[in-house]
């Protein structure tokens, strides 16, 4: 293998990702990684620098049977002559359904190492939105980091940061404010150099500019906060910039809506806590619900769970049920509609 350019280091370029671009990397082929995606032209560090590309006809057939294969931030790809050929597989990938299209995944970010779920306290947390989250991540195969932002704006920290460790199982949940500067030197510490981190939350809960204040200067634009409290959404697209101490960030737009995408391992996870009690249940089947015998009702009934997050794990169990059904539908009627399209071309070569 040919050294590594230190540029390429500096994003990430480790071993293993050499080791899946070397049958790539020859008559002129390049490896660079996508730092930003605009309606099918990305953004690639290379290298030799910034570029932007299309990718083949062959990667966007493969995109529009399978969208989740779509090149995005984070991704390292091949490049012959400034146009995206392959994309290397992935280490991980954040998905969740399409919010414009059911049964469809949608790519959030790529060969990420580490989530910052960003939650603002200007409010009290939003405990069932961080269960969700956790269950994304947790499918991904990333790490997980809670960051309580605005922390200079909270009523009952202390309280508030307690309530979202209930349901954060076992995950760091650090606060910060970027007008004080409190936590930020705890969050700079977990960009090490080379490492990947993205950051998810609600519009306005100051991901953007947690982001500028990590690397220093003005990356990103940012809005100004409201009367309330809150940020206003400014972020449209997702970007990877580099920060001084070698770490990478990947800021992403506000998520307005967050249905899971294929994540029964995510989900489990992200409820260990009903998964142990589920140990206990009369019925290796149980769905939590009716059945007798039923440990996780019992210490829900107990109060050693608590039944609003019982309810939230009902809640996307049924969502993934749903999901899985509807995808289903939607595989056969593909196949059928393929299958129909050869029979109707054997018959018009029968006829010649």
């Amino acid at each position: 293998m040919h050294p590594v350019p230190p540029s390429l280091q500096r994003l990430g370029f480790d071993p293993s990702f050499e080791a899946l671009a070397a049958p790539h990397l020859a008559d002129g082929n390049a490896v660079g990684r996508v730092t930003r995606s605009d309606r099918g032209l990305l953004t690639v560090a290379t290298a030799e620098g910034q570029v932007r590309a299309a990718f083949t006809g062959r990667i966007r057939r493969a995109v529009a049977a399978d969208p989740v294969s779509a090149p995005t931030v984070g991704d390292w790809v091949v490049l012959r002559e400034g146009v995206v050929t392959d994309v290397l597989p992935r280490r991980s990938a954040l998905v969740r359904e399409d919010p414009d299209e059911t049964t469809i995944g949608q790519v959030l970010a790529a060969n990420v190492d580490l989530v910052l779920i960003t939650t603002p306290m200007t409010a009290p947390p939003n405990l069932r939105r961080i269960e969700r989250t956790l269950a994304l991540v947790w499918q991904s195969g990333a790490g997980a980091a809670i960051v309580a932002t605005k922390s200079d704006l909270a009523e009952h920290l202390e309280g508030e940061v307690a309530a979202i460790a209930t349901v954060a199982l076992g995950v760091p949940v650090l606060t910060v404010s970027t007008v004080t500067g409190e936590g930020l030197e705890g969050v700079a510490g977990l960009a090490t150099p080379g490492t990947t981190i993205a950051l998810l939350g609600p519009s306005g809960a100051g991901k953007s500019t947690l982001v500028n204040a990590l690397a220093g200067e003005e990356r990103l634009a940012t809005g100004e906060i409201r009367a309330d409290g809150r940020g206003r959404h400014v972020t449209t697209h997702r970007e990877l910039v580099t920060l001084p101490g070698g770490g990478l960030l990947i800021d992403t737009p506000g998520l307005r809506t967050l249905a899971l995408w294929d994540s029964d391992e995510g989900l489990d996870a992200a409820f260990e806590d009903i998964q142990t009690l589920a140990a206990s249940c009369r019925f290796g089947d149980c769905s939590h619900s009716e059945e007798p015998g039923c440990a996780v009702v019992a210490a829900a009934a107990e109060g050693t769970l608590d039944s609003a997050r019982l309810e939230g794990w009902r809640k996307l169990r049924k969502e993934q049920r749903w999901l899985a059904s509807r995808r289903d539908a939607r595989l056969r009627a593909q196949d059928k509609a393929h299958w129909k399209q050869i029979h109707k071309a054997q018959r018009t070569k029968g006829h010649r």
